[in-house]
């Protein structure tokens, strides 16, 4: 497994290094944010940790070229507490966050469950792998989605959030079942993480804010997708 790890801070860098290395990952470390860049232009990855203050190219920007032309799993690494950064990246399709200072252990139960998660959701043995909703197609053996004919190309998380409202269609899932599910951590209720991977796949899937066609907002409760 080969993971690209981008901080400017080198101690933090060669931290993160080590310990990933201790459990057996290939890392590919860089210091600012245009010889990262250089990288995901031309290798391939399993995962990237990035950091987002970075010389050169931002780690927001690197995350956006990312999710041009890859599927793999991105944790941003953020020196802020505020939730602006951590919606931002979110935004832009990163997968998890983890705020400095931090616990490298924690750093690498983080890695480890988001590349179990994404090679689950491209590997995984299904009863059915195939789910077709009112022109919506997902395809969970090659992690293909479709609308209309049309190809979107989803996150790893992103992925796993639609493929849950699909598998419950008709079904109200709580805003708490569905991180819990796709994160595997207990939820906290200030935690916005789900609703802005939703309004992430709304958009991607052209939906209109006030009145969305598919993932329809169930007040109180979480979201659902209905029924044909």
């Amino acid at each position: 497994m080969r993971i690209l790890v981008v901080d400017d801070e080198a101690e933090i860098a060669d931290l993160i290094e080590l310990y990933l290395q201790n459990e057996g990952f290939e890392i590919q470390k860089c210091y600012n944010g245009t010889d990262a860049g250089r990288l995901i232009e031309n290798e391939e990855f399993d995962l990237a940790v990035l950091d987002v203050m970075l010389p050169g190219i931002d780690g927001f920007t690197l995350c956006s070229r990312i999710r041009e032309k890859h599927k793999y799993p991105v944790i941003m690494l953020t020196a802020k507490t505020s939730y602006i950064d951590r919606i931002s990246g979110l935004s832009l399709g990163a997968d998890d966050y983890v705020t400095k200072p931090f616990n490298p252990l924690e750093l690498v139960a983080r890695v480890k469950a988001q590349i179990r998660r994404y090679h689950q959701y491209n590997t995984a043995e299904q009863t059915s792998d195939f789910i077709e909703i009112s022109g919506l197609e997902m395809n969970i053996a090659d992690h293909s989605c479709r609308l209309y004919g049309e190809s979107i190309a989803f996150t790893p998380t992103e992925f796993k959030i639609l493929w849950l409202l699909c598998e419950n269609a008709g079904k109200a899932v709580s805003t708490e079942e569905i991180f819990e599910s796709v994160w595997g951590e207990d939820y906290l209720d200030s935690n916005n993480t789900v609703m802005v991977h939703i309004r992430r796949i709304r958009e991607k899937m052209h939906e209109k804010p006030k009145n969305p066609k598919f993932i329809k907002t169930v007040w109180g409760v979480g979201y659902k997708i209905e029924k044909e």
